[in-house]
């Protein structure tokens, strides 16, 4: 079943949110255009509760995008509060046509660990629940797309070619927040035999 996995196009990672991604509106008429080329649609939902961890106002002195280390030597970027379990900037965007989407997995509901993935917390302790959603309904080819796209949509991509599935990433429907990254984003997906497509090119 061809599948489109669309992470995160919530209104706090667009432009006027807490965490924007610049240009990220920019992507929705887009993801909308396609939809009628998948059999199933999914999307996720970052869902924090109030005071995260991984907010920067939850360390005293730290400022925003500041880093810290864990206790397992991992580091720790230190957000902007954002996607705060029923606030305006967590909801999805009404731009997005979701009469398709037939699921919502939401992520980053463990106050002290972070989330970047649709399939796993970032320390792969607990998993959303995608991974069986997909396999249930015979999922083999899987499109990722949405916000941002060198953080959650690259973190999910990466798992999911892991969990098996034959991942495409389109790369014309995400947006990043950081260019450099971006391009780093890119070569490790593409050594791990993602492919980066671009949405003109979806049969």
């Amino acid at each position: 079943m061809k599948t489109l996995l669309i992470v995160d196009v919530q209104y706090d990672f667009l432009p006027g949110g807490a965490l924007e991604v610049h240009d990220g509106d920019k992507i929705i008429d887009g993801i909308n255009d396609i939809q009628d080329k998948f059999d199933l649609i999914v999307a996720t939902q970052d869902w924090h509760p109030d005071g995260h961890f991984s907010f920067v106002s939850s360390h005293k002195g730290k400022e925003p995008f500041d880093k810290i280390t864990l206790d397992n030597d991992e580091e720790q970027v230190l957000w902007p509060d954002h996607c705060v379990q029923g606030s305006k900037g967590a909801e999805i965007s009404r731009d997005l046509n979701t009469n398709k989407v037939q699921a919502i997995i939401r992520k980053g509901t463990n106050p002290k660990i972070d989330s970047y993935s649709g399939f796993y917390d970032n320390f792969k302790e607990i998993n959303t629940g995608l991974t069986g959603y997909l396999e249930d309904r015979e999922v083999f080819d899987l499109y990722i797309c949405g916000l941002a796209g060198d953080f959650c949509v690259y973190f999910t991509a990466m798992d999911a070619i892991d969990e098996g599935f034959n991942t495409f990433y389109i790369e014309d429907l995400t947006r990043p927040i950081d260019e450099s990254g971006f391009e780093e984003a890119k070569s490790e997906m593409k050594k791990s035999g993602i492919k980066i497509i671009k949405s003109k090119n979806l049969d």
